[in-house]
């Protein structure tokens, strides 16, 4: 294809050429002979050539079947030996069989002997003796039906054969053996000489030419077994064997001797019509011939593959004379007409430069004695070029650019001329100075070697340049307040390091982040938020020094970079400055809102050597203020980082442990104070840590609180305590009810009625089994959701518990509008009533006020004989602590045992 291509440009271009010629027709008729001769010479050639080409190949056409008919006649010569053996060996058995049976008089068994090894396999085969009349005797083939042979060809041959000879006859269907068969016979014969019957070998057809060999005869070679006078007896065309009812040849050729070969063609002798080279050969003792064919296609393989070989190259070699043609007689004009292609190419070139946009122009060095450029001449240029410069073509030729450069700097420029006559190239974009004789600010230099002469174009980027630098701008800032943004963060701040740490000098990062913003941008708006943010992105820039640089990362987070500081309190002014700039609220739509700063500083390089170090620092330390009471400035500390990263620690084992469920229950009883008797139990989760072992409640509780792992780990403890209350329910009729802790969280975050609904009814627990405790923030929450949420639970047949009552904000109407059942006072108060009198007065308060709300009073933290004593007389109801029992985990039984309580 690419010399086609070639071909076609060629011809494009003597057609060309011919149009110029049309003007000089006598120049033309002068030299016809240079095109004449290059197509006479190269067809001449080529005639000679293909003729060569075409007498070869015949000749070695012929070459390469005279040996496909020697290979098949050797192959048939070699087969026609193996036949022979074959045969011969059958014959020794058929010869054994007769002298067995003589011997025996008539009493051999085949069936009996054929495990001896002396016959075939019976997948080759099969031996039988027929007797006189043709009837079946003995064969090696067990169980046969008795039958007769006496019509068959292979038994009439020999009844009525007068010598003792080897019959072969061709293949048919054997109702012995239940396949097609040869049959390879000898006579029996009588004491007195008579014919006695016969003893037959029966092969089949497929074992004569089970040494077909596909490396040598191929896929389409032929291998056949053919008796003189009675036709094929087998064939073989590549895998498929033919019998001699329908065999692979349609007719048996004459043979003019006892071994040769001869080409057949295929529609007329073979069945799958494929023409063959076939060779015979004679059996010698017998009148048989071994038959083998090599497919011609096959045969003739090797040399077709260099037959098209040979067109092929001859083809190129053509086409590469043709195109040597065309480009001689195309050079040949283009020497003729050399001066007038020139004076064309100079003039369309003038033409084309004139009408671009870009400023063309050749330059020649000026060189002193010792052959240096110290200037250059420009000899050429367009006008384009000249009003680069603010002259006219005319005048601009012949100037030097030492000239042109008058009262500005031209070594630049001289320079990059002397790299581009050293190394013959070059070419880049270049920022024209102020001071320049060019009129624009920005080009593409591109110059170019040529002989002694420089080719320059210039080209005016300015306008591109300018969009490259406005894309740039707007990449690297921030759209609503006109601040850097991260991107030009990440590109500047670790050149900042850089400079600091050659300048060994320090830098400092502020990461400020607004408090409060979040609640004004989802409740007032987006649009105020923007107004907010680009309100604070002024107070910033107010706040820091002249070449202190803000960034707004995103959100309302932003970070101030101090450079060229001498100590850490240099960034703490500016940080003050920063928190200071909040005090003042903010005039919004709907009134003034107070927003304050929390600040986080680090500094280089005390806190880090690389940008993304100082950055992560400094956000760590703005994040100790947010936890630590917001509005202000902190430098990084490493033990609050260290502490953060323990909290981390702590909630991914925590998140891993419910993920495993690392956690058991403990069950501490409830106690009436009238009865003595266990009224309820409380379920206390424990957290069994594979490395640190039992964990309390208060090392993890508030965790779990804070980070919302307790909505989980709290459906985890419903689930626990059904499950027991189940198992306890297999082994006692009567059970105790056991509370279990809700928090605020998981009260308002989930479906708590949904949740102990579902756990209730796979195990099958009643749900007065169950009582939920919960604190006195739950009543802080929405009014109508937490009332709702109660009825849910106490409709299902559940008790309510009012959970260290004392350390929240209930009210007396709270309490009676949420109905609770029971009020569980605080641990604090019990520790007061024996040790004050004003404790003894407070809890008496707190026991009149719920029993007048018709609850009952638990009193926590019970730990001595005398609070119990107190309780007692002030009519408290229940009472649950260290004193009556430790925490317990479950056992096989529930724990219902009385304890001793001291009397008043």
């Amino acid at each position: 294809m690419k010399a086609m291509s070639t071909v076609a440009k060629t011809a494009a271009d003597i057609s060309t050429r011919f149009a110029n010629l049309r003007e000089n027709s006598g120049f033309l008729r002068k030299n016809l002979h240079l095109l004449a001769i290059w197509p006479l010479g190269a067809l001449f050639l080529i005639a000679v050539g293909w003729s060569g080409l075409f007498v070869h190949l015949k000749n070695e056409r012929l070459q390469a079947e005279l040996h496909a008919l020697e290979q098949a006649s050797a192959l048939a010569r070699g087969y026609a030996g193996h036949l022979e053996r074959t045969i011969r060996s059958m014959d020794q058995i058929l010869l054994h069989v007769r002298y067995e049976w003589l011997l025996s008089k008539g009493s051999l068994r085949l069936e009996t002997i054929r495990e001896s090894g002396l016959f075939p396999v019976a997948s080759l085969g099969n031996i039988a003796i027929m007797d006189r009349n043709g009837t079946l005797v003995t064969s090696a083939i067990p169980d046969v039906k008795k039958v007769n042979v006496s019509s068959t060809s292979y038994f009439t041959a020999q009844e009525n054969s007068a010598g003792d000879a080897l019959f072969i006859g061709p293949s048919f269907y054997s109702s012995i053996s239940g396949r097609n068969i040869i049959p390879i016979s000898r006579k029996l014969s009588a004491p007195g000489g008579s014919f006695d019957g016969i003893v037959v070998l029966g092969m089949v057809p497929d074992y004569f030419t089970a040494d077909y060999d596909e490396t040598t005869l191929g896929k389409a070679g032929l291998q056949a077994v053919a008796g003189a006078d009675n036709g094929i007896w087998v064939s073989r065309i590549g895998s498929t064997v033919y019998q001699s009812q329908a065999p692979a040849l349609t007719a048996l050729p004459f043979f003019e001797s006892a071994s040769g070969s001869k080409l057949l063609d295929g529609n007329e002798w073979f069945i799958d019509k494929r023409t063959r080279y076939l060779g015979w050969a004679q059996l010698g003792g017998y009148q048989a011939y071994a038959l083998t064919g090599l497919d011609q296609e096959q045969a003739l393989a090797p040399y077709q593959a260099r037959r098209d070989t040979s067109i092929n190259s001859a083809i190129w070699a053509t086409i590469a004379l043709m195109v040597f043609t065309l480009i001689a007689m195309a050079l040949s004009l283009r020497l003729a007409w050399r001066k007038n292609q020139l004076d064309l190419t100079h003039a369309t070139y003038r033409l084309a430069t004139e009408e671009g946009l870009e400023g063309f122009y050749i330059a020649r060095p000026v060189r002193d004695r010792d052959a240096t450029a110290v200037d250059f001449e420009v000899v050429d240029a367009n006008h384009r070029g000249a009003e680069f410069f603010r002259e006219r073509r005319e005048e601009l030729i012949g100037a030097r650019v030492s000239t042109l450069y008058a009262g500005a700097n031209p070594e630049r420029l001289l320079e990059w001329l002397s790299q581009a006559m050293e190394k013959g190239f070059f070419e880049g974009d270049v920022e024209i100075p102020g001071n320049s004789p060019l009129t624009i600010r920005w080009a593409h230099l591109r110059i170019v070697r040529s002989d002694d002469n420089l080719a320059i174009t210039l080209t005016d980027i300015t306008a591109s340049k300018a969009h490259v630098e406005e894309l740039e701008r707007r990449s690297n800032e921030d759209e609503l307040t006109r601040l850097p943004n991260r991107h030009w963060a990440r590109a500047y701040l670790p050149r900042a390091v850089r400079h600091a740490e050659e300048q060994h000098s320090m830098l400092g990062i502020l990461y400020v982040d607004l408090d409060g913003f979040k609640k004004i941008n989802d409740t007032m708006g987006h649009a105020v938020g923007d107004e907010v943010l680009r309100n604070t992105a002024r107070r910033l820039r107010d706040a820091v020094r002249p070449h202190d640089h803000v960034v707004r990362l995103g959100g309302d987070e932003f970070i101030i970079i101090i450079e060229q500081i001498e100590q850490s309190q240099d960034a703490a002014h500016v940080a003050e400055r920063v928190v200071h700039a909040f005090r003042e609220g903010f005039r919004l739509i709907n009134g003034v809102h107070t927003l304050g700063a929390s600040i986080g500083i680090s500094i280089f390089p005390v806190d880090g050597r690389d940008a993304e170090t100082l950055l992560q620092k400094a956000d760590i330390a703005m994040y100790s203020v947010k936890t630590s009471g917001k509005g202000a400035y902190r430098f990084y500390d490493q033990k609050f980082y260290d502490a953060l990263r323990a909290r981390l620690a702590q909630e991914s084992d925590l998140r891993q442990a419910i993920a495993q469920d690392q956690f058991i229950m403990y069950y501490q009883p409830r106690v009436d104070l009238e009865t003595g008797a266990v009224s309820s139990m409380e379920a206390l989760v424990r957290w069994q840590h594979p490395v640190r072992g039992l964990i309390a409640p208060l090392e993890f509780i508030p965790l779990a609180e804070e980070s919302g792992l307790i909505l989980g780990l709290g459906e985890m403890v419903i689930e626990k305590v059904c499950m027991q209350l189940a198992q306890w329910g297999q082994r006692s009729e009567q059970l105790l009810p056991v509370s279990v802790n809700v928090s605020s969280r998981q009260f308002n975050e989930t479906d708590v009625a949904a949740i102990l609904t579902q756990a209730l009814a796979r195990h099958n627990v009643e749900p007065r089994l169950i009582e939920v405790e919960l604190t006195e923030s739950l009543m802080m929450g929405g009014e109508a959701e937490v009332t709702s949420a109660l009825t849910a639970i106490r409709r299902m047949g559940m008790t309510l518990l009012v959970d260290d009552f004392g350390t929240g904000y209930s009210s007396l109407s709270q309490l009676q509008r949420l109905e609770f059942d029971v009020l569980k006072v605080d641990r604090a108060f019990t520790e007061e009533i024996d040790r004050t009198e004003q404790g003894k007065v407070f809890f008496t308060a707190i026991i009149t006020m719920a029993h007048a709300l018709g609850m009952r009073v638990v009193a926590e933290g019970v730990e001595n004989e005398r609070q119990i004593l107190i309780l007692k007389s002030l009519h408290c109801d229940e009472i649950q602590g260290y004193y009556i029992s430790r925490p317990f985990p479950p056992s096989e039984m529930q724990a219902v045992h009385r304890p001793e309580l001291p009397k008043v």
